[in-house]
């Protein structure tokens, strides 16, 4: 009777949560993104219900598929797959249930088919290999140390200290230091052996005296277990043909050794218990420094040994790279690429006298000594290619301009694989703004890595992005009714919602949830047992978040008024907004004028812009018209739409004839561009700003383009295929492989369901 009570409980939690998706049930709409988590939490605290959960869920999966509701399809898939891993023990029939329906999925459309065989795959390992995928991922969240399974992952998340309040920041940060309470390396070596061995014994092992034992032993001892348990888990599932029996028969006798180290050795079966799946190391940082992010990962890829200090890894950082910045090869006169010195510095082994040396600095004359002397250049190893062609290839096709990047995957020729034992999840905190500035440092992190490869064979970067916003949001000052008022300032998390609707069930519901639950008491400092919600829902972001929706960088020269300064270079990746500067007259000129005369306001703009057409043609259209500002949107207004390009939307001044004179309308003229150049004809500026970020603001501009921004590595690529073959029309050798667009990955749940 117990059974049925709860099982219908949970059945209750599921059917809920089934109806949060549809999206029109406004009972619920102050629960949004709380469902989930207390699902789960229920199983946490009754770890024992979890198979009464798996057999619900996979009933509904069952009866979605059958019906027409495929949109519950993900979630269910994902919330089952997240209750599989944290389970203690799970019948063979309910794996079989679940392995069979992914197998369906396959013939489905994307994202279905590409989640369904990735947890297929998952699910066929655990099925044989039970407790390897709770493993793995304590092994890498954790950074413990195993050679059979090398790979670590970290949490990076980001708050710009600009765009977020104080309070919100110490509310995430004091989340963070509580969910890492239980997360020191001795627990998590616990949490991984007491798992192992219970899915593979089941019920027939005594788990509290066990992990009571574990618990008592000296650290070296338990790090000898843990890595018995590591090796044999590992072995298993390495093997092609493995057979569950013979590895419950490892695990039994690594269980029997721990039982009989003890004074009081003797085993008596006490049922299934549950192991805690600890949140994942997540660190905190305040975005204050452009390097920030570089560095981090830098620090996270090579750690400060015992035997280096930190201020020698500091100075070795900060002279990594003098010179980080590569021109834009396509849009300068000259690309200038890395130099290797590979000179001695012994003086027998300097340039002969007539080859010209670099003349010591008058301030520096008696530290010349110590200065390196005539660098070449050197060609880049097969090896640092092939790991920048390989990140290049994790994104859309380079063929594939005329359409959304966003819905297309890969479709490059399988280059071989590099084995990056480290995975940094950035999770970046805010508005448009902070996305905007995750564009600038992942453009200048990738001309980083063409200059010199370091980070790209070693590391795989994921991005993730959770909406916050305090208050109501900044307007830009206009008196143009046609030109938007009121900015968007989470336009990009609302078209990741349409396009995922689990994303907008957990995810979205933040952006107003974390400043309102910043400004309550936290229960944290009174009840250190106490669940944090925050961390728990960004944890289960980073681990089943993994199917990425791109988004084009837009690389935008901007030319000044006067011309002795150079143009400026930048990128934007949601918004470029203008607004022509107000030209006052001097009073004595106002004086003089007619009365009759009207001021037309606005500036002549001469616009060239390529229109975008469904079948792909190249159409040069130049324009002039009269204008009082422009937005370009980059993010398309419909998940549906599918086409990339920019929206660009001209405030025009429409001269008008009537009864009482000449005066002038406004209207707005609509254009859909990949590349465009706007130039003022008159003496007028108009001050420019990207991403909505008023820091980003560039005034007294005359001219701006605007074009898809380009992979550094493929113009490194393009440089060199042009020094052999001047007259190539076409992309030869490995620029061809290599999308010609920077593309922002942002990961989401579903990525975007069509």
């Amino acid at each position: 009777m117990e059974n049925t009570e709860v099982e219908s409980d949970i059945l209750r939690s599921v059917r809920a949560l089934l109806r949060e998706l549809d999206g029109h049930h406004h009972a619920f709409q102050g629960e949004r993104g709380m469902l989930r988590w207390t699902l789960h939490k229920k199983i946490d605290r009754n770890p024992l219900n979890s198979a009464i959960l798996v057999k619900i869920l996979v009933k509904e999966l069952e009866r979605a598929e059958k019906g027409d509701y495929r949109h519950y399809i993900i979630p269910l898939l994902h919330t089952l797959m997240y209750t599989l891993i944290k389970a203690p023990c799970i019948s063979d029939d309910l794996y079989e249930r679940v392995y069979d329906f992914c197998k369906k999925l396959l013939t489905l459309p994307k994202p279905y088919c590409t989640i369904g065989l990735d947890y297929a795959f998952r699910l066929k390992i655990e099925r044989v290999t039970p407790g390897v995928l709770y493993q793995r991922m304590i092994i890498s969240e954790q950074s413990l140390k195993s050679d059979p399974y090398p790979y670590q992952e970290r949490v990076f998340m980001f708050a710009d200290p600009d765009v977020l309040s104080k309070a919100v920041c110490n509310s995430l940060v004091t989340e963070a230091k509580a969910a890492q309470m239980y997360q020191n390396p001795r627990s998590c070596m616990c949490y991984v052996i007491t798992r192992a061995v219970q899915a593979a014994l089941g019920e027939d092992c005594d788990v509290e005296s066990f992990q009571r034992i574990l618990q008592n032993k000296p650290t070296d001892e338990l790090e000898h277990c843990f890595r018995q348990v590591v090796a044999a888990v590992e072995c298993t599932g390495s093997e092609t043909n493995a057979d569950r029996g013979r590895h419950a028969e490892r695990l039994e006798k690594i269980y029997s050794m721990v039982l009989n180290s003890s004074a009081g050795g003797g085993s008596s079966p006490g049922g299934l218990h549950g192991t805690p799946l600890p949140n994942p190391n997540i660190s905190f940082h305040l975005w204050t420094d452009e390097d920030q992010l570089w560095k981090e990962l830098v620090l996270f890829v090579r750690p400060v040994s015992q035997t280096c200090e930190q201020d020698c890894l500091s100075q070795e950082l900060d002279n990594f790279e003098i010179q980080d910045i590569v021109s834009d090869c396509d849009c300068c006169e000259q690309t200038r690429f890395s130099v290797l010195s590979t000179d001695s510095g012994i003086e027998r082994d300097l340039p002969a006298a007539g080859e010209e040396l670099l003349p010591p600095s008058s301030t520096d004359v008696e530290h010349a000594r110590l200065q390196r002397k005539g660098g070449i250049k050197k060609k880049a190893c097969l090896l640092e290619s092939m790991a920048l062609l390989q990140n290049s290839c994790n994104g859309p096709g380079a063929k594939q301009c005329g359409k959304l990047h966003r819905k297309s995957n890969s479709n490059m020729v399988p280059m071989p694989h590099f084995h990056r034992l480290y995975t940094a999840r950035i999770v970046v905190l805010g508005d448009d703004r902070v996305l905007g500035r995750l564009a600038q440092t992942y453009y200048s992190l990738r001309k980083r890595e063409t200059r010199r490869v370091f980070l790209t064979p070693r590391l795989s970067l994921q991005f993730y992005y959770v909406p916050v916003m305090e208050g109501q949001p900044n307007t830009w000052p206009t008196q143009d009714h046609t030109t938007p008022g009121q900015m968007e300032l989470c336009e990009l998390a609302v078209y990741l919602g349409k396009a995922d609707p689990w994303y907008e069930s957990n995810i979205n519901t933040l952006c107003h949830m974390i400043p309102k639950l910043a400004t309550m008491p936290s229960s944290l400092s009174t009840h250190p047992m106490s669940d944090p919600f925050i961390i728990d829902v960004i944890a289960y972001y980073v681990r089943l978040g993994i199917q990425p929706v791109y988004f084009q960088v837009y690389a935008v020269k901007i030319f000044f008024s006067n011309e002795a300064q150079e143009p400026a270079e930048d990128v934007f990746l949601t918004e470029l907004s203008a607004k022509v500067q107000d030209c006052k007259a001097p009073k004595d000129h106002m004086q003089t004028k007619k009365k009759t005369t009207l001021e037309v306001p606005g500036a002549d703009l001469a616009v060239t812009y390529s229109k975008v057409l469904l079948s792909n043609r190249k159409k040069e259209v130049e324009v002039l018209l009269r204008s009082t500002g422009l937005v370009m949107k980059a993010i398309p207004s419909s998940e549906t739409e599918d086409l990339a390009c920019l929206n660009v939307n001209i405030a025009e001044v429409v001269k008008t004839s009537n009864l009482t004179g000449r005066s002038f309308s406004s209207a707005t003229n609509k254009i859909r561009t990949r590349n465009i150049k706007i130039q003022s004809m008159e003496q007028r500026t108009f001050n420019l700003c990207l991403d909505k970020d008023f820091r980003r603001t560039y005034t007294n501009v005359v001219g701006v383009e605007v074009s898809p921004c380009l992979e550094p590595s493929y113009c490194l690529q393009k440089t060199r295929t042009m020094k052999f073959s001047l007259h190539e029309p076409e992309d030869v050798g490995l620029a061809k492989y290599m999308p010609k667009s920077l593309l922002l990955p942002i990961n989401t749940f579903a990525g975007i369901i069509q």
